[in-house]
């Protein structure tokens, strides 16, 4: 017993002995390649990564939104014109025009207005200069064409009519919808189809990653073609933003986030877990800026002008801007670029499938009984 009439507690073994020094590998201090294998080993390798490239992202992001978008400039205006142009007064109108815009406007000469009308039509030309013989002009720019540019038309063209002395008279001949004064719903529903549709393989590839090749791709068209019936039918039937042309659009809409979907299906069998890095900068970076649905191409950069045209974004936009706005006059060549990309992505991703994440295996056969 202790001084104080207690049992002391019993010491383990060897209590009273120092610890053994440890042994081999577990004691001796890791080197700098095992470190390093260790770290490449770990989930902190990717997530560092992902830290720099996230705060790359952000700064590309906002950089080529606002080189594109934050300061218009006009640089090339195509333009239809009939009437006494080549006269001296005529002249001095279209010279004053361009030192004004700081833009070469880009002329093509008609017989009739009528001409000239279907030139905007068309898409040929944003506006109608008509230099009348008795020393007046009217000055006929096209929202629908383009909304920034027509305002940039419509106040130079006031403007240098009080410098040269002419009367100037301004109408738009084919304005905007009441409920897209800025034509920008088209640039929106566009928008929408790009993010969703890749954002939809994602998360096909996270949530349905044992999904076959061509289930695959059946259910990116599904859900690109229930997605398009619900972006047309929120903005049309819902808030009456823009009047569209329903089936057309729905289907532009669905092409399009069927074409983005299988972008990011493509970049995946090529990038795997990084696919994320090329989409986002062809579709997002790239693509959703130099689609002239923001800001129309003359005002772009001159090389996103003729980029955005390529590329899904754009095609998305020409393709809808048209249907809804020059019905009649649809192009062929949006459609075929987002088809381009569309095919191009399924033939990559189906020609290298045996690559792409998922899949099932497939079933063994029965023996024979």
């Amino acid at each position: 017993m202790d001084e104080t009439g207690e049992d002391p507690q019993p010491k383990p073994p060897h209590a009273d002995q120092p610890p053994h020094p440890p042994h081999g590998a577990h004691g001796r201090v890791p080197t700098r390649r095992e470190r390093w294998e260790a770290f490449k080993e770990s989930p902190f390798l990717p997530a560092l990564v992902l830290v720099f490239i996230l705060a790359a992202a952000a700064g590309l992001f906002a950089g080529s939104y606002t080189y594109s978008m934050a300061n218009p400039t006009p640089r090339h205006v195509p333009a239809a014109v009939v009437g006494a142009h080549d006269s001296a007064r005529g002249r001095a109108f279209v010279d004053g025009m361009e030192e004004a815009l700081d833009a070469t406007l880009a002329l093509t000469s008609y017989d009739t207005y009528a001409e000239a009308r279907e030139s905007v039509d068309e898409q040929r030309a944003f506006a109608i200069l008509d230099v009348h013989g008795t020393g007046r002009v009217t000055l006929a720019v096209s929202g629908a064409s383009g909304a920034s540019v027509a305002q940039l038309l419509a106040d130079a063209g006031q403007s240098v009519g009080r410098q040269v002395g002419l009367p100037v008279t301004v109408r738009d001949v084919n304005p905007m919808q009441p409920g897209d004064p800025r034509g920008l719903a088209i640039f929106y529903i566009s928008l929408a189809a790009v993010i969703i549709g890749f954002v939809g393989a994602i998360q096909l590839s996270v949530h349905a990653r044992s999904l076959n090749p061509l289930e695959r791709i059946a259910f990116t068209a599904a859900y690109a073609l229930l997605g398009a019936f619900a972006i047309a039918a929120v903005v049309d039937w819902w808030l009456g933003a823009v009047d569209l042309p329903f089936v057309e659009s729905w289907l532009i809409l669905a092409l399009t986030m069927f074409a983005s979907g299988m972008v990011f299906t493509m970049f995946n069998t090529l990038f795997g877990r990084w696919a994320m890095l090329p989409t986002w900068g062809l579709m997002v970076l790239l693509g959703n800026p130099s689609s002239g649905g923001a800001v129309s191409w003359p005002l772009l950069p001159s090389p996103l002008g003729h980029i955005g045209q390529w590329l899904p974004p754009g095609a998305s936009v020409n393709a809808q801007h048209t249907a809804v706005y020059f019905g009649g006059h649809q192009h062929a060549f949006p459609f075929l670029v987002l088809g381009a990309w569309a095919l191009l992505s399924c033939g990559v991703f189906w020609f290298w499938r045996h690559r792409h994440p998922g899949g099932r295996p497939a079933a063994p056969a029965h023996a024979a009984a």
